[in-house]
């Protein structure tokens, strides 16, 4: 993907299942996550550290190695379709190498010109506010799960408006994540659920 000045250089966007929703799946999907939950959860300990790992190269030789992005960049797809599964959005088993039904586009930084060396050390505490918006706006998101699952339990649909908002905290959610752990991007994430 292209970005322009203007575009925030993390592009996530979830498709709206328009046909009717698998109740089965649905019905069972706590247990059905476990595996997914389990592989992501190994892989997220080895981008832990190359996270670490990343901060260090940025702030010693103001470097970015392109594997490391590669590699962060595999891990936040893959979790961008486990956290879809688990919060309803769609109905197919999360891939660990395919992209499927999610979008989640990450421009590859320039270390040299678009990254300041010591962001790294600060972008933690620039965060902070993030974390707080999104700790209640993922409490909302969790009740419209809830509410999602009884709803594609009766009537087999995901309500579009309460879809839209999940998917912008998504959204939300990996512009943070890009910019304080992935240390993608010195832009400050924007305050806002759309594109």
């Amino acid at each position: 993907m292209v970005y322009n000045a203007d575009m925030y250089p993390v592009q996530f966007d979830v498709e709206y299942p328009e046909e009717g929703r698998n109740r089965l799946t649905t019905l069972f999907r706590l247990i059905l996550m476990i595996p997914s939950l389990i592989i992501l959860m190994l892989a997220a300990a080895g981008a832990f550290y190359l996270a670490l790992a990343t901060a260090l190269m940025i702030l010693f030789r103001k470097k970015y190695p392109r594997q490391w992005f590669d590699f962060q960049l595999v891990i936040a797809r893959f979790s961008a379709r486990v956290d879809a599964y688990i919060s309803l959005l769609r109905d197919e088993y999360p891939s660990t190498d395919e992209p499927q039904f999610v979008t989640l586009d990450i421009a590859y930084p320039d270390a040299e010109t678009q990254l300041n060396r010591i962001m790294p050390l600060i972008k933690w505490l620039l965060a902070i506010p993030h974390y707080i918006v999104l700790f209640v706006l993922g409490i909302i998101a969790l009740i419209i799960t809830i509410i999602a699952w009884f709803a594609i339990l009766i009537v087999g649909r995901y309500p579009r408006g309460l879809f839209d908002f999940s998917v912008g905290v998504s959204r939300w959610s990996a512009r943070v994540n890009a910019y304080m752990f992935m240390l993608t991007t010195d832009r400050y994430p924007p305050f806002r659920l759309g594109a």
